[in-house]
């Protein structure tokens, strides 16, 4: 059974009002949907990533845990921060990647699970974050949207709530940005929805 957005924040505001057994209890209704997320930012990742969408999840959730979020609004917020933290870990580890091809002494650790191969060509995660960090230096908003629709998976309106804009602004946003962010990128890459 679907947990209701409804039951997802009451859950949220009840482990920001310092209740362990909330988050204990969230988890699991959530998890499917972490793992929906991780697997879509995976399918876009390079094949020499050895990042996994489990690993990702687990990621995420230990600096969830370890985060001191004040409030939660609601379900949406939930996977707002949770994009953001998605996005943070694989530009970590892209980087970490470029820094162990220059010749740094990382241990690369093998994990069980395969990634699934993408038809489409792979953005260099580094290159799309700088890029949404100048798309943020001049449209903060165009750059959330598009952290939100592609890091995030949120749906438009679901982007619209979070950010309390309409549907078609959204919309009109993730247009204009993603061409955007295409010129910087300098290459007609798939940047997701």
């Amino acid at each position: 059974m679907t947990p209701s957005p409804h039951e997802i924040t009451q859950l949220l505001k009840a482990w920001s009002n310092g209740e362990q057994s909330a988050l204990d209890r969230l988890m699991p209704l959530v998890y499917k949907d972490l793992h929906r997320l991780a697997r879509r930012h995976m399918a876009g990742e390079r094949n020499d990533n050895t990042l996994q969408a489990t690993a990702l999840v687990n990621e995420a959730y230990a600096r969830l845990v370890d985060s001191k979020q004040a409030t939660w609004q609601d379900r949406a917020h939930f996977f707002a921060v949770c994009a953001k933290l998605m996005r943070n870990i694989l530009v970590d580890a892209a980087r970490s990647r470029r820094s162990l091809k220059r010749g740094a002494d990382l241990a690369v650790v093998e994990l069980d699970e395969a990634i699934a191969a993408s038809a489409e060509p792979a953005v260099d995660v580094i290159a799309l974050d700088q890029a949404l960090d100048g798309l943020a230096a001049f449209d903060p908003r165009k750059a959330r949207v598009v952290e939100l629709r592609i890091f995030g998976g949120l749906k438009a309106e679901e982007t619209a709530e979070v950010l309390k804009i309409s549907t078609d602004t959204v919309t009109r946003d993730m247009h204009l940005a993603t061409a955007w962010l295409r010129r910087e990128l300098g290459r007609e890459a798939r940047l997701g929805p």
